[in-house]
Protein backbone atom coordinates (compact mmCIF):
# COMPACT_ATOMS: atom_id res chain seq x y z
CA UNK A 1 0.00 0.00 0.00
CA UNK A 2 1.46 3.23 -1.48
CA UNK A 3 1.41 5.81 1.96
CA UNK A 4 0.25 9.49 0.77
CA UNK A 5 2.44 12.25 1.04
CA UNK A 6 2.08 15.36 3.36
CA UNK A 7 4.13 18.42 2.91
CA UNK A 8 4.41 20.26 6.40
CA UNK A 9 6.45 23.57 6.13
CA UNK A 10 9.93 24.17 4.93
CA UNK A 11 12.22 22.92 7.39
CA UNK A 12 14.08 26.18 7.64
CA UNK A 13 10.71 27.47 9.24
CA UNK A 14 10.70 24.60 12.10
CA UNK A 15 12.86 25.60 14.83
CA UNK A 16 13.79 22.47 17.10
CA UNK A 17 11.88 22.26 20.31
CA UNK A 18 8.88 23.87 17.90
CA UNK A 19 5.74 21.57 17.49
CA UNK A 20 3.05 21.94 14.96
CA UNK A 21 -0.26 20.10 15.35
CA UNK A 22 -1.77 19.67 11.83
CA UNK A 23 -5.12 18.10 9.86
CA UNK A 24 -3.80 15.25 7.32
CA UNK A 25 -7.01 13.55 5.78
CA UNK A 26 -8.83 14.07 8.75
CA UNK A 27 -6.27 12.98 11.32
CA UNK A 28 -4.95 15.47 14.01
CA UNK A 29 -1.37 15.33 13.76
CA UNK A 30 1.63 16.66 15.59
CA UNK A 31 4.56 17.39 14.25
CA UNK A 32 8.01 17.76 16.59
CA UNK A 33 11.20 19.10 15.91
CA UNK A 34 13.46 17.54 18.39
CA UNK A 35 17.25 18.66 17.90
CA UNK A 36 17.21 18.82 14.01
CA UNK A 37 14.97 15.70 13.62
CA UNK A 38 11.87 15.91 13.01
CA UNK A 39 8.74 12.85 14.48
CA UNK A 40 5.12 12.62 13.68
CA UNK A 41 2.52 10.93 16.41
CA UNK A 42 -1.20 10.91 16.04
CA UNK A 43 -2.71 13.25 18.18
CA UNK A 44 -4.47 11.11 20.36
CA UNK A 45 -3.55 9.33 23.65
CA UNK A 46 -4.26 6.36 23.51
CA UNK A 47 -5.69 6.07 27.25
CA UNK A 48 -8.90 8.32 27.05
CA UNK A 49 -8.47 10.00 23.96
CA UNK A 50 -7.58 13.25 25.02
CA UNK A 51 -4.84 15.55 22.64
CA UNK A 52 -1.61 14.18 23.34
CA UNK A 53 0.14 16.16 21.17
CA UNK A 54 -1.11 19.71 23.11
CA UNK A 55 0.24 18.68 26.37
CA UNK A 56 3.60 20.03 28.13
CA UNK A 57 6.82 18.96 26.05
CA UNK A 58 9.77 18.39 28.59
CA UNK A 59 11.69 15.41 29.83
CA UNK A 60 11.20 12.80 32.18
CA UNK A 61 13.72 11.30 35.08
CA UNK A 62 15.19 7.65 35.83
CA UNK A 63 16.34 6.47 38.88
CA UNK A 64 18.52 3.70 39.23
CA UNK A 65 18.52 3.53 43.23
CA UNK A 66 16.68 4.97 45.55
CA UNK A 67 17.10 8.93 46.20
CA UNK A 68 18.82 9.33 43.26
CA UNK A 69 17.22 10.57 40.25
CA UNK A 70 18.69 11.70 36.61
CA UNK A 71 16.58 13.90 33.75
CA UNK A 72 16.56 12.39 30.61
CA UNK A 73 15.08 12.60 27.31
CA UNK A 74 14.87 16.34 27.23
CA UNK A 75 12.43 17.65 24.17
CA UNK A 76 11.57 14.46 23.53
CA UNK A 77 8.53 13.09 26.22
CA UNK A 78 5.36 14.91 25.64
CA UNK A 79 2.76 14.97 28.84
CA UNK A 80 -1.12 14.22 27.96
CA UNK A 81 -2.80 17.38 29.27
CA UNK A 82 -6.13 15.14 30.62
CA UNK A 83 -4.21 12.77 33.11
CA UNK A 84 -0.42 13.01 32.48
CA UNK A 85 0.57 9.80 30.83
CA UNK A 86 4.20 10.58 29.08
CA UNK A 87 4.72 9.36 25.86
CA UNK A 88 8.26 9.52 23.51
CA UNK A 89 7.67 11.49 20.45
CA UNK A 90 10.61 9.92 18.95
CA UNK A 91 9.00 6.17 19.68
CA UNK A 92 5.79 6.76 20.65
CA UNK A 93 6.60 4.67 23.46
CA UNK A 94 5.16 5.05 26.78
CA UNK A 95 7.46 5.97 29.61
CA UNK A 96 5.64 4.15 32.47
CA UNK A 97 4.76 0.71 30.17
CA UNK A 98 6.42 1.03 26.77
CA UNK A 99 5.94 -2.43 26.08
CA UNK A 100 2.26 -2.21 26.01
CA UNK A 101 1.32 0.94 25.90
CA UNK A 102 1.85 3.39 22.30
CA UNK A 103 1.01 6.52 20.64
CA UNK A 104 1.00 6.28 16.81
CA UNK A 105 3.81 7.19 14.91
CA UNK A 106 4.41 8.38 11.29
CA UNK A 107 7.30 8.24 9.62
CA UNK A 108 8.75 12.12 8.96
CA UNK A 109 11.84 13.33 7.33
CA UNK A 110 13.17 16.10 5.26
CA UNK A 111 12.93 15.95 1.09
CA UNK A 112 13.47 18.51 -1.20
CA UNK A 113 9.72 20.30 -2.01
CA UNK A 114 7.56 18.43 -4.67
CA UNK A 115 7.72 22.14 -6.29
CA UNK A 116 11.79 22.79 -6.59
CA UNK A 117 13.15 21.64 -9.75
CA UNK A 118 16.23 20.50 -7.81
CA UNK A 119 17.27 16.96 -8.62
CA UNK A 120 18.61 15.26 -5.27
CA UNK A 121 20.78 13.03 -6.68
CA UNK A 122 23.40 15.22 -8.36
CA UNK A 123 22.10 14.80 -12.06
CA UNK A 124 20.66 17.71 -14.24
CA UNK A 125 17.56 17.82 -16.36
CA UNK A 126 18.08 17.41 -20.41
CA UNK A 127 22.06 16.54 -19.42
CA UNK A 128 23.39 13.85 -21.18
CA UNK A 129 27.14 12.26 -21.80
CA UNK A 130 28.14 9.30 -23.64
CA UNK A 131 31.05 7.75 -21.19
CA UNK A 132 34.16 6.28 -22.77
CA UNK A 133 36.58 4.08 -20.80
CA UNK A 134 36.55 3.57 -16.73
CA UNK A 135 36.61 7.42 -15.70
CA UNK A 136 34.05 9.76 -15.51
CA UNK A 137 34.50 12.56 -17.60
CA UNK A 138 34.00 15.09 -14.58
CA UNK A 139 34.37 15.02 -11.11
CA UNK A 140 31.34 14.19 -9.20
CA UNK A 141 29.91 14.90 -5.23
CA UNK A 142 27.97 13.57 -2.68
CA UNK A 143 24.60 15.86 -2.80
CA UNK A 144 22.81 16.41 0.18
CA UNK A 145 19.64 18.35 1.00
CA UNK A 146 20.27 21.41 2.94
CA UNK A 147 17.22 23.34 2.55
CA UNK A 148 14.07 21.27 2.43
CA UNK A 149 10.65 20.72 3.57
CA UNK A 150 9.35 18.77 6.75
CA UNK A 151 7.04 15.69 4.98
CA UNK A 152 5.01 13.39 6.82
CA UNK A 153 3.70 9.80 5.21
CA UNK A 154 0.40 8.05 6.31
Amino acid sequence: MTKKRFEICPAAEFDAGERRIVDLDGFSVGVFNVDGEYYAMKNDCPHQRAPLCEGKLGGTTESNSPGKYEWVRPGRVVRCPWHGWEFDVTTGESVFNPHKVKAKTFETRVEPSEDENTVADGGCEGCSADLEGDEPPVETYDVEVEQGTVVVYL
